[in-house]
This record gives C-alpha cells, structure tokens and sequence, in this order.
C-alpha cells in the first residue's frame, strides 16, 4: 500500500465534505464513527482527524446539510451525533454526479496517448 491520504492535509475540502455526507447517509453517526466510517471504506486509505472533521462537519452544519444533537455513545459518553437533512441528501447526489464526472474527465486525460 502506498502512502495513506492524511484529510489534515491532503483532501481537498469538497472531498472531505463528500465522503462526510456520505459516511451520514445511511445512520445518524458521531464524529468519531464518521471518522471509523470513511476509514473503514478507504480501507485505511484516509484518515481523517479531528482536526479536519470537525470543521467539516461543522461547515455542513452551518450549510443546512447536516443536523446535529447531543446523546450518548456506545460507551456511554456525551457525543453529538450528526444526521444528514433533505438540502444534504440533494447536496449528496449533486456532489456524487460531480465526482463521477471529475473521475470520467481525468481518466480520459490520463488515458490519453502522446500525440
């Protein structure tokens, strides 16, 4: 495996913000299983810390793309826990369409033979 992508400093901000809206949209989660969520998928590949999640998610809150509230974790402790709105569904499948375009469009540069 090669180096792992640190969100601290190597994610673009929109990436973050994606595979946030993303690590939400099924469950409402808090900050640390966002975290466990995104890492999990990548299979370790991003590694997202706190001091670029919560930022994130708080930029999303203030966006309307995420709700919050206080309740308890699986241990037992105070957490806010993060859900996604209807804005941050919609918000969801524009930045999806957008990724898969940006994805569509580097292949084809990087595909492209010398001439």
């Amino acid at each position: 495996m090669g180096d792992r992508v640190t969100a601290s400093l190597d994610l673009l901000q929109g990436t973050l913000d994606l595979l946030v809206l993303k690590a939400l949209s099924w469950d409402t989660r808090h900050g640390y299983a966002v975290a466990t969520w995104i890492r999990e998928r990548s299979d370790a590949e991003f590694l997202v810390e706190e001091g670029a999640l919560y930022p994130a998610l708080h930029r999303l809150e203030r966006r309307g793309w995420v709700e919050s509230e206080w309740g308890l974790s699986e241990n037992n402790r105070k957490a806010k826990f993060y859900r996604l709105t209807g804005k941050g569904r919609a918000q969801l499948r524009a930045e999806v369409s957008r990724w898969d375009r940006y994805v569509s469009a580097v292949g084809k540069v990087l595909r492209t033979a010398q001439g």
